[in-house]
C-alpha cells in the first residue's frame, strides 16, 4: 500500500547520498530512469485499499489516482530538468533530491485523513520547495528575494491554517477527518464553524495561489529557475485539490454561508488573475496570474461539492499537462535559464515549429478553446456549478474566460504572426520533441475523449 511513497522516498535518499559524494556525469539520466520506475510502481498500487497508522492514513482509489497524477507530473519535470545553466552545478543533485522530497510530502497529503498528518505532509512538501528556489544560477538578488517571500507567506498561511484547525478540534474533540465528517456539519450553521473551516483551508488556498493567498506567486515564478517554477506551478496544486475535496466533504450545498465565501473567493481570483494577466510581458509572471485565475475556476468544482468534485479532479489533471507544456516551451527557448518575455516568442513558428505548435495548443487549452482539454474541463466545472444553481458564478467564470483569451492568444500571435529580424533556428533533441508530442496528444485527447478519465474520477469520489 505504501509503494508509491516508498519509491519516491528511495529516489530522494539515493540523490541525498549522491549529493554527499562526487557528482557523476550521467546524474540526470539516472534521475530520469528512476522517475519512470516511480511511475510504474505507483501504477501497480491503483487497486490497493486500506487504512494505516490508527486510521490517520487512508489508501483508496481517490488517493491512488492522485498519486499516479503526481508521479507522472514529477517524471515529466525530471525529463524537463536537464544539466544546463539553470541550476547551480554544485547543487544539481540536491535540487533533484528536494523535488523528490516535496513530491513525497504531496503524495502523503493525498492519503492523510487526520489533521496533524495533513500538516506534517504539507510541511514536508513546503520546506523542500523553500530550499530549491534560491538554487538558480546567477541573479542572486531576485532569487533570494523570491525565496524569502515564499518562506514568509508559507509560514503565515500555515499559521492561519493551524489556527482554524484548533477551532475544529475544539468543536469536534477529534483530529480524524472521518469523525469530523460526522460531528462538524452541525457547527457549519453557525458563523464560528464557517470561520474555522475557511481558516483551515487557507493553507491549501496558498498552494493553489487562490486570492487572497496569491501574493507570493508572481515574484516566486519570476525569481525561481524555469524548471523549479514549472514544478511549483503544477505539482503542489494537484495535492491541494485532493485535500480540499477531502476536507470540504464536511460541508454541503445547504451551508449557504460557506458556499458564498467560496463563490466570492473564486470570483475575485478569476477576475484579478485575468485582468492583471492582460498587461504582463514576462511569460512566467503571465502564467502566475493565469494560475491565480485557474484556481478560481477550480473552486467552481469544489463549491459544487459531490456534483463538481470529479470535474475538479479532471480539470486539475488537464491543468497539469497544459501548464507544463507552456513552461516547457519557456525552458527550451531559454537555453541559459534566463526569463522569457513576449518579444522572445517572435518568429518561433519558423525557428522551431513544434515548439510554436506546443505553445499554441497549451494556450488554446488554458483559454478554454475546443477541442482541447481545457475547454472540456471548464465545461464540466461550469455545468456542475450551474446544476447546483450557482448561475452568477458561472456567468462570472464565462466572462473571465473571454477576457483570458486576449492574453493567451497573444502568445500564439507573437509566435506565428510576427516576423523576427533574424531567424536563428532552435535545434531540439529527439527527447525534447517527444515530450512536446506527449503534451500535445494528452491535451487534445482529454478534450476529445474525456469520459473514460472522468468515469475513473467519479468512481473515486463515490
Amino acid at each position: 500500500m505504501l509503494l508509491p511513497e516508498l519509491s519516491i522516498l528511495c529516489f530522494s535518499v539515493i540523490f541525498l547520498f549522491i549529493s554527499l559524494g562526487e557528482k557523476k556525469a550521467n546524474l540526470i539520466n539516472a534521475a530520469k530512469s528512476l522517475s519512470v520506475l516511480v511511475v510504474i510502481l505507483t501504477l501497480i498500487t491503483i487497486n490497493q485499499r486500506g487504512t494505516l497508522f490508527a486510521e490517520a492514513y487512508k489508501i483508496d482509489l481517490f488517493s491512488q489516482l492522485f498519486k499516479i497524477i503526481l508521479a507522472v507530473g514529477f517524471c515529466l519535470i525530471i525529463f524537463m530538468l536537464d544539466k544546463n545553466d539553470e541550476i547551480e552545478e554544485n547543487y544539481f543533485s540536491e535540487c533533484i533530491m528536494f523535488l523528490g522530497f516535496s513530491t513525497l510530502g504531496l503524495m502523503m497529503l493525498t492519503s492523510a485523513s487526520e489533521l496533524i498528518s495533513i500538516v506534517i505532509a504539507l510541511e514536508i512538501s513546503s520546506y523542500s520547495l523553500y530550499v530549491i528556489v534560491p538554487l538558480r544560477k546567477g541573479q542572486t538578488k531576485i532569487q533570494l528575494e523570491a525565496s524569502m517571500k515564499y518562506l514568509f507567506f508559507g509560514a503565515i498561511s500555515t499559521g492561519v491554517m493551524l489556527y482554524g484547525m484548533s477551532y475544529i478540534y475544539g468543536m469536534t474533540q477529534s483530529t480524524n477527518l472521518t469523525e469530523i465528517l460526522y460531528t462538524f456539519p452541525k457547527y457549519l450553521t453557525q458563523p464560528m464553524g464557517v470561520f474555522a473551516l475557511t481558516l483551515t483551508l487557507t493553507g491549501f488556498f496558498f498552494k493553489l495561489s487562490l486570492f487572497p493567498m496569491h501574493f507570493w506567486s508572481p515574484d516566486i515564478y519570476e525569481g525561481a529557475s524555469n524548471t523549479t517554477t514549472a514544478f511549483i506551478a503544477t505539482i503542489p496544486k494537484i495535492a491541494a485539490a485532493a485535500i480540499l475535496i477531502r476536507i470540504t466533504l464536511v460541508a454541503s450545498s445547504t451551508n449557504i454561508q460557506f458556499v458564498n465565501i467560496l463563490m466570492v473567493l473564486a470570483a475575485i481570483s478569476m477576475t484579478f488573475g485575468n485582468l492583471v494577466g492582460l498587461v504582463q510581458k514576462d511569460i512566467k509572471r503571465l502564467l502566475a496570474y493565469s494560475g491565480i485565475a485557474h484556481a478560481g475556476y477550480l473552486l467552481l468544482g469544489i463549491l459544487s461539492f459531490k456534483e463538481g468534485y470529479s470535474a475538479a479532479m479532471f480539470y486539475i489533471t488537464v491543468y497539469l499537462f497544459m501548464n507544463l507544456a507552456a513552461f516547457y516551451v519557456v525552458i527550451l527557448i531559454s537555453k541559459k535559464g534566463e526569463n522569457v518575455v513576449l518579444d522572445d516568442l517572435v518568429g518561433l513558428s519558423r525557428r522551431a515549429p513544434i515548439l510554436a505548435f506546443t505553445l499554441a495548443v497549451a494556450a488554446f487549452s488554458l483559454a478554454g478553446i475546443p477541442p482541447t482539454g481545457g475547454f472540456t474541463g471548464k465545461l464540466f466545472l461550469f455545468t456542475s456549478a450551474f446544476r447546483e444553481h450557482h448561475l452568477t458564478i458561472v456567468i462570472i467564470g464565462a466572462v473571465n474566460t473571454a477576457i483570458s483569451i486576449f492574453y493567451y492568444l497573444n502568445l500564439v500571435r507573437m509566435s506565428y504572426s510576427k516576423e523576427a529580424d533574424s531567424i536563428e533556428p532552435l535545434t531540439l533533441s529527439i527527447q525534447e520533441k517527444a515530450i512536446c508530442y506527449i503534451f500535445i496528444i494528452f491535451i487534445l485527447y482529454l478534450g476529445i475523449e474525456p469520459y473514460a478519465l472522468l468515469g475513473f474520477f467519479k468512481q473515486a469520489i463515490g
